[in-house]
């Protein structure tokens, strides 16, 4: 690689830069036990569509459908033929969020099942949605918005752009039923890092009893048990502590995307006393082929003569260059980029570092 010698050389003088990391909220770095959203699903059906909807008789779903449901609202349609195309069978999902009370708002997302071609401009009509335990938690209406765009000509052309078959419905739920959870009436709350760390656990764990003294300790690096104080609630107690700051302790890791050529390298990474040599090697081929012809009565044939031209140029007086302990990862990197090497470039290097055992780092290859 070009420069990485006076590269190298440069990074032997460098002295490593420690800046102090800002501090991490902890209600960012952690979840409350107990306080998450719920998974809601529902099916439906969709009308008012301009014929892109479902093709009856390869929808069994919707034919059924469209016939329960004419026959509760007095009409029977069983031994008619159907041939409409603007209705389809739809699915519906939407998250409850924690503590949702009875009558607000959540979004909802529908998404065709069968043939149907847009379900743009289509109206979704009321449809429960359920929840892992069956019972019903909230109702879903009103019109489809797709944000896409679908057109087509006679001659089977067509444009298409975003997803048609699949849409939202801005504030289209609403909460019939709540959980029931109740976080006042809990001992003990667990609080579950995002990132499981020894170190932060512990950290978060002093944090919390240098402001109330007895009231948390680390289970393990994932969880870290809470007690609420006397005369305080559970939910009063989270609202005070979810603002302390925290220093969040980052493992060593590098993480690579070979495929898009991306680098992720935490902040705590080392690289230990190590010897590099870098060199470039190019191999040239260069065909020319000419026509042979053969002379007047000689009774040859014209014919192409390939000539190949083979050289091999391989950079010299590139040495061993050492890095000592002293350099940190971070440093070699910021090099790199100022010469503008490519990220492919960084990635061989990186991993020649850590097949040599001088990568004091993990590293992830997605």
């Amino acid at each position: 690689m070009r420069f990485i010698a006076a590269l190298l050389s440069a990074l032997l003088m460098l002295t490593p830069v420690y800046q102090a990391q800002a501090a991490s909220r902890i209600k960012d770095i952690v979840d409350v036990e107990g306080v998450r959203k719920n998974q809601l699903i529902g099916y439906g059906i969709v009308v008012g569509l301009n014929g892109t909807g479902d093709t009856v008789r390869n929808s069994p779903m919707l034919k059924q459908s469209l016939e329960g449901m004419m026959e509760r609202m007095g009409v029977n349609i069983r031994d008619a033929n159907l041939n409409t195309k603007n209705a389809a069978a739809v699915m519906i999902t939407a998250e409850l969020p924690p503590f949702a009370a009875p009558g607000s708002r959540i979004d909802v997302t529908v998404s065709a099942m069968g043939d149907s071609k847009s379900l743009l401009g289509g109206t979704l009509l009321v449809t429960p949605l359920l929840g892992a335990d069956g019972e019903a938690y909230a109702v879903a209406q009103g019109t489809v918005q797709t944000g896409a765009i679908s057109a087509g000509g006679a001659s089977g052309s067509s444009i298409i752009k975003g997803v048609p078959t699949a849409g939202r419905i801005a504030s289209g739920g609403v909460i019939e039923r709540e959980l029931g959870f109740q976080l006042d009436a809990l001992p003990i709350v667990r609080l579950t890092l995002k990132n499981p760390d020894f170190t932060t656990a512990q950290r978060i764990a002093a944090a919390i009893n240098g402001r109330f003294p007895g009231t948390a300790y680390a289970e393990n690096p994932t969880i870290v048990a809470i007690r609420a104080p006397a005369n305080t609630s559970m939910s009063g107690f989270v609202s005070q502590i979810e603002a302390l700051p925290i220093q969040v302790d980052t493992p060593a890791k590098v993480v690579i995307d070979e495929v898009n050529g991306v680098i992720a390298i935490t902040g705590n990474v080392r690289v230990s006393r190590v010897a590099i040599a870098q060199g470039n090697l190019t191999v040239s081929i260069n065909e020319q082929p000419f026509v042979s012809q053969p002379g007047p009565f000689s009774q040859g044939q014209t014919a192409i003569v390939p000539d190949s031209q083979v050289s091999v140029e391989e950079e010299r007086g590139r040495k061993l260059h050492i890095l000592d302990d002293t350099v940190a990862l971070s440093d070699l990197v910021a090099g790199l980029n100022a010469l503008e090497v490519s990220p492919r470039d960084m990635i061989s290097i990186l991993q020649t570092l850590k097949a040599a055992g001088a990568l004091q780092a993990d590293i992830e290859v997605m």
